[in-house]
């Protein structure tokens, strides 16, 4: 028996899901990529370092200044002669040309002739020094040195006399065999003045029993007696150290003035004044000390400023 022939039907296939793709977003990935970077701009940085690196050391510089003694000796000799030609003269026309001739050995031939019309022929004064006193001696550079002086002139004017003084400096060139010129002119300038300072007066300040400044003030009555004839066997008694030097002088003690005393670590400092009498000059000699005194078995002066 056949089957009536029967049309399959067609199912629809079911459609497959495409797969959906995730993308995943990295909150941190613009970080992570700047942090890479740094990381290897580093290292790249570090290697360079190392190759380019020049060892460097910390280099301690200390400055030494050493002193240098210059010897002024010529200069000021060389000053003195040039003042007492300078300052000098006669009111006749000789003594006038010798001055003259006597400023050649001094000055450049340009001050020479500067200086030619300082003294005239008709000049009514005389002129002589009477004393010189020189100030400084500076080193303006390794060849020129400044020179400042005073000089007290006596001028006569037929027969009238006085008295002027002034003060001056002139610039000097040396060369290399230590010949000298003077070649700048005598210019007007100042002398030093006194100096207001006053050093701060010591004073007793309790530290010391009054025992022990009557001892130490028989000590130094003592010793400030047969200090100016004493020799050094003789000092030694009394001092340490040679502090104070052998003057071998005949004078007579008098007496202490005003004497301070502080004790300081142990030891006693003193200040005092020394009255002695001259017998030569029959005058009043106050000589001022500063000691430092130590007792072991007897005082002793031990340090002297």
């Amino acid at each position: 028996m056949k089957l009536p022939f029967s049309k399959k039907e067609k199912h629809p296939k079911p459609k497959q899901s495409k797969k959906v793709k995730i993308k995943t977003v990295g909150n941190r990935k613009k970080s992570v990529i700047f942090l890479w970077i740094l990381l290897l701009s580093s290292i790249a940085f570090g290697i360079y370092k190392n190759f380019t690196a020049i060892d460097q050391h910390t280099i301690h510089e200390r400055e030494v200044v050493e002193a240098n003694i210059i010897d002024t000796t010529a200069i000021e000799s060389f000053t003195e002669n040039f003042v007492k030609d300078y300052y000098s003269w006669e009111n006749e026309t000789e003594a006038l040309e010798e001055r003259t001739e006597k400023l050649s050995g001094y000055l450049t031939e340009e001050l020479q002739a500067l200086n030619s019309d300082m003294i005239r022929e008709d000049i009514p004064t005389s002129a002589s020094v009477q004393n010189i006193n020189i100030w400084s001696v500076s080193e303006e550079t390794e060849e020129t040195f400044s020179v400042v002086y005073s000089v007290q002139q006596k001028i006569t004017e037929e027969k009238d006399s006085s008295f002027t003084n002034a003060t001056y400096r002139i610039m000097l060139h040396e060369d290399e065999q230590e010949n000298l010129v003077i070649i700048q002119n005598p210019t007007m300038w100042v002398q030093p003045n006194k100096s207001n300072f006053a050093p701060e007066q010591a004073e007793d300040n309790g530290t010391v029993e009054a025992t022990t400044e009557q001892e130490v003030t028989a000590f130094l009555e003592a010793f400030f007696t047969s200090y100016p004839t004493a020799n050094k066997q003789e000092l030694a008694y009394y001092m340490q150290n040679n502090a104070l030097p052998e003057v071998e002088n005949n004078y007579i003690f008098s007496e202490l003035v005003n004497p301070v005393y502080q004790e300081q670590d142990g030891q006693i400092k003193a200040w005092i004044t020394v009255k002695y009498l001259d017998e030569v000059t029959k005058a009043a000699l106050l000589s001022q000390y500063e000691l430092m005194l130590e007792k072991n078995d007897n005082w002793m002066i031990v340090e002297s400023k």
